[in-house]
């Protein structure tokens, strides 16, 4: 499962990067820079959620971690 998740986050990240990438493109053409904002919004939110892929349970959520293991420890 690690596996395929990791995998998983580094096509997202590769997206991410070329996505990124056509956001700069088009803000360098300064009449397309209403596009081209939104566009690096996109990316900077796919480059996060790969990164949140990538982290282990307990960082991605460690609110929702921290009730599972008090869950546990009071069972």
């Amino acid at each position: 499962m690690r596996l395929i998740r990791g995998l998983g986050a580094a096509l997202l990240w590769l997206g991410a990067a070329l996505t990124g990438l056509v956001g700069v493109v088009l803000c360098v053409t300064l009449i397309l820079i209403p596009l081209g904002l939104p566009v690096i919004g996109l990316a900077r939110r796919m480059f996060q959620k790969s990164m949140k892929l990538m982290a282990p349970r307990a960082v991605a959520h460690p609110v929702r971690e921290s009730r599972r293991q008090a869950a546990k420890l009071k069972k």
